[in-house]
C-alpha cells in the first residue's frame, strides 16, 4: 500500500517514539490534537518512510500560508519544533492562557523576533534543539510567498545542518495557501493538503558551515530538493518586505549573504 493511499496510519507516530521532556501540554495536543486534525483534513501524505525517527533533522519546507506552521508538526511522524513570537506566550487572561497552551500544544517554542541579538538568540534556540537529537522546522525562504512561487533560499538553514550535523529532510507543502489564503481568519476544511517528504540531504560533503560557498551550495540543494516536491513556479530572487528607506534600498542591491 503507497503512502497516498495510507495517509493516516503513515503519519501517526510509532510507539517507540520518545516524548519524554516534552511536557503534558504538548503530549495532548500530539496524539489528541493532532489525530482529530487528521480525521478532520484528511491530508495526502507522501513519502512519510523518507522522515528518520531518530536524531537531529532540520525539515525546511516551502512556505504559502499561515497555518504551514501548524500543519508540519500536526501531521509528521515525529515531534517537531519550532521557533514562535514569545508575545503569543505572554498573554494575560484566559485568552492569553489559551494561546499559550495551543502554541506549546504544536510544539513551539517562544523566541524574540528581530535583528542583532535576538536573531543570535534564536540560532542558539534551534542549534540546543538540534544538538538534543530532536526535529525542528524552517523555511528557508524566510516569509510567506503571497503569490505562490518558490523564492531563493537563505543560509541559516545551511548554515544550522553544517554546524550540528544535522540531515535536512526538504518538504513540499501544496494547497494550505487554498485552505487559509492571506487574510482569511479560519482555514477552510478543502481542497485537500498535501505533504510531501524527500530524502533526506546530508550536505556535509560541501565543507564546514564556516565557509559561506558551502552554505550557499548546502542552501541552493535544499531549494531544489523543495521545488522538486512543490512543483511551484521559480521567482529567481529573494522573498524581501519593500525597502523602507535608501539604506536597507541599497542593502538590498548590494550582494551580500541572505540570513
Amino acid at each position: 500500500m503507497t503512502d497516498e493511499q495510507k495517509p493516516e496510519a503513515e503519519a501517526a507516530p510509532p510507539e517507540s517514539e520518545d516524548v519524554s521532556g516534552v511536557g503534558f501540554t504538548y503530549f495532548v495536543g500530539r496524539w489528541i490534537v493532532a489525530p482529530l486534525a487528521r480525521m478532520v483534513y484528511r491530508p495526502r501524505i507522501e513519502g512519510v518512510r523518507n522522515v528518520p525517527r531518530k536524531g537531529p533533522i532540520i525539515l525546511a519546507s516551502n512556505h504559502l500560508s499561515f497555518i504551514d506552521s501548524f500543519v508540519i508538526p500536526m501531521f509528521a511522524p515525529r515531534p517537531v519544533y519550532f521557533l514562535a513570537k514569545s508575545s503569543y506566550f505572554d498573554g494575560k487572561g484566559l485568552k492569553g492562557w489559551f494561546s499559550r497552551q495551543f502554541f506549546t500544544a504544536i510544539g513551539a517554542t517562544p523566541v524574540q523576533r528581530g535583528a542583532g541579538q535576538a536573531a543570535l538568540d534564536a540560532l542558539d534556540q534551534q542549534r540546543r534543539i538540534l544538538q538534543s537529537g530532536r526535529a525542528i522546522a524552517l523555511y528557508p525562504e524566510g516569509t510567506r510567498s503571497l503569490d505562490g512561487r518558490l523564492y531563493k533560499g537563505r543560509t541559516g538553514v545551511a548554515f544550522l545542518a553544517l554546524e550540528t550535523g544535522a540531515q535536512v529532510v526538504p518538504v513540499g507543502l501544496i494547497g494550505t495557501n487554498e485552505a487559509m489564503p492571506v487574510g482569511a481568519k479560519w482555514p477552510k476544511f478543502s481542497p485537500r493538503m498535501v505533504i510531501r517528504y524527500g530524502e533526506p540531504l546530508d550536505l556535509a560533503h560541501l565543507g564546514p558551515a564556516s565557509s559561506g560557498r558551502a552554505r550557499r551550495q548546502a542552501t541552493d540543494e535544499i531549494m531544489a530538493a523543495i521545488h522538486a516536491l512543490s512543483g511551484q513556479e521559480l521567482a529567481g530572487a529573494y522573498n524581501e518586505a519593500p525597502a523602507q528607506n535608501p539604506v536597507e534600498r541599497l542593502r538590498q542591491v548590494l550582494p551580500h549573504e541572505r540570513r
